[in-house]
């Protein structure tokens, strides 16, 4: 989980120091109030960081701040910044809809809006009583959030599917085909054991706003009837199809599960070839693995990447996948390797298979994390058993990522939580909502396995009840 190579820090200490000079200089020879705006202008230029400042020897820009000019001037430029950002990220709510956690239906960052992961209940509460019913009120409740933004579903450029069943992937298909007809988003379907008040299918997005630079890749040799896309291009991102271990034009699938996870990689570097890219491009992965997937995908999959300059990921075990594939890779990239950026805290090691974080231009991909406590090798474990517990170890664990990269929870515009029970759906959403006190971010909420036996591991240590992962926006 290493940072690609070093860029130079001096030059950050150099422009560290040199405004507060300057600007205190400057303050002597004016008029008081001249002198207060003055300092405020310097607050906001150290504030803003160094271009080119390296990540592993970076001054935090407010202990910066404090050296300069104290905590009132910190807090000052802060509420600023703070401002700056709520201006850039804002939340898409449509009438009548009443969330039933602590995140927002929509989020809009920039360009992209995030669309939190929705049910088939109606506004009402109501649940229709066929899967075609709950996907079409799901499909129109994304809709509904989309058209709020002032977008059309032309605009959306990814999906993630959760279905409680997959043998109702081809009703759900069926309906996915009413509102997509024509240059359909990028898409993976999980098979998952149980959503949110009980409904069985559950849909997220993200919609791109400029439809000039959308582009949809489709590679030779996939079939023209697809109902998904398998890359789609949103300005200078590429978002990725799960792409399972099957052939892509008849979907045989290999009896070697190894043989499969290669043909899933290969899958994928297919797209991004025809998109003008490679597996330097990708920012963020999901593998999705069923009971029966390969125990080597990691070896396997480390092998497509620069150790310690892997995308992030969420590796996340699901009930099944579509066509009975054992294996599914969807994930992210950016075609500018400039606006690349692996992030690494200090108190985690390089890996062969997943970064902490990752920048795709001014979008911050962060791996799932759950409420392991850092630490030396033998003393690393979950060493809390309560969901209450676990969920604050893992949002501390994911605050080390974000602020290696000066970002705070105020940043983040999407998250995913993986939950052992959705029986303790309310009991993470207490201690979630904690830390977004603010504006919460769009966020897709599963179980998707069976509970696990909570037993402790011995008289320490506790099976994970939860995972988290995230993305911010600068």
């Amino acid at each position: 989980m290493e940072t690609p190579s070093a860029i130079g820090t001096s030059g950050a200490e150099i422009f560290s120091r040199r405004p507060v000079r300057a600007i205190q200089s400057a303050c002597e020879k004016v008029p008081a109030m001249t002198r207060v705006a003055l300092l405020l202008v310097g607050a906001l230029v150290v504030l803003s960081g160094a271009p080119g400042a390296g990540a592993e020897k970076r001054v935090r820009p407010a202990d910066r701040l404090r050296q300069g000019f104290g905590e009132s001037a910190v807090a000052s430029a802060k509420a600023e910044a703070q401002s700056q950002g709520n201006e850039r990220r804002r939340a898409i709510a449509p009438a009548g809809i009443k969330p039933v956690g602590p995140y927002s239906p929509g989020i809009l960052a920039g360009d992209f809006l995030y669309v939190s992961g929705q049910g088939g209940r109606d506004a009402d509460g109501k649940l229709p009583g066929t899967i075609e019913g709950q996907a079409r009120q799901t499909l129109q409740n994304v809709k509904a959030i989309v058209e709020a933004a002032g977008l059309t579903m032309e605009h959306v450029v990814y999906s993630q599917v959760y279905l409680t069943d997959m043998a109702h992937h081809d009703a759900m298909d069926r309906v996915w085909k009413e509102f997509f007809s024509k240059a359909p988003p990028a898409r993976a379907v999980l098979g998952v054991y149980k959503l949110p008040t009980d409904i069985a299918v559950e849909i997220n997005a993200v919609a791109f706003r400029d439809l000039a630079r959308k582009r949809r890749i489709v590679p030779a040799g996939y079939p023209q009837n697809l109902s998904w896309s398998p890359g789609v291009m949103a300005g200078n991102r590429l978002y990725l199809s799960g792409f399972v271990g099957a052939n892509v034009a008849d979907g045989r699938i290999p009896h070697d599960a190894d043989a499969q996870v290669q043909l899933a990689l290969d899958n994928m570097k297919q797209t991004l070839a025809a998109a003008g890219m490679d597996f330097r491009h990708v920012v963020f992965v999901n593998p999705y693995l069923s009971d029966n997937a390969s125990s080597k995908m990691n070896d396997i999959y480390a092998k497509h990447f620069e150790f310690g300059n892997t995308p992030a990921r969420a590796t996340i075990r699901v009930t099944s996948l579509p066509g009975g594939n054992t294996i599914e890779f969807t994930g992210v990239a950016v075609s500018d390797l400039s606006k690349r950026i692996a992030i690494r805290p200090k108190n985690m090691s390089p890996s062969a298979t997943a970064s902490p974080c990752v920048f795709a231009d001014d979008t911050y991909y962060c791996s799932a994390k759950g409420p392991f406590t850092p630490g030396p090798a033998r003393l690393q474990g979950i060493w809390v058993g309560t969901v209450e517990a676990q969920v604050r170890q893992t949002m501390r664990n994911l605050l080390d990522g974000l602020e290696e990269a000066g970002l705070t929870f105020s940043n983040v515009v999407a998250t995913n939580v993986y939950l052992d029970d959705i029986n303790d759906f309310a009991r993470m959403n207490r201690i979630y909502a904690q830390y977004f006190s603010g504006t919460p971010p769009a966020r897709t909420t599963v179980a998707q396995l069976a509970p696990a036996d909570r037993t402790p591991r011995n008289e320490d240590t506790f099976p994970g009840l939860e995972q988290i992962s995230l993305i911010a926006v600068k």
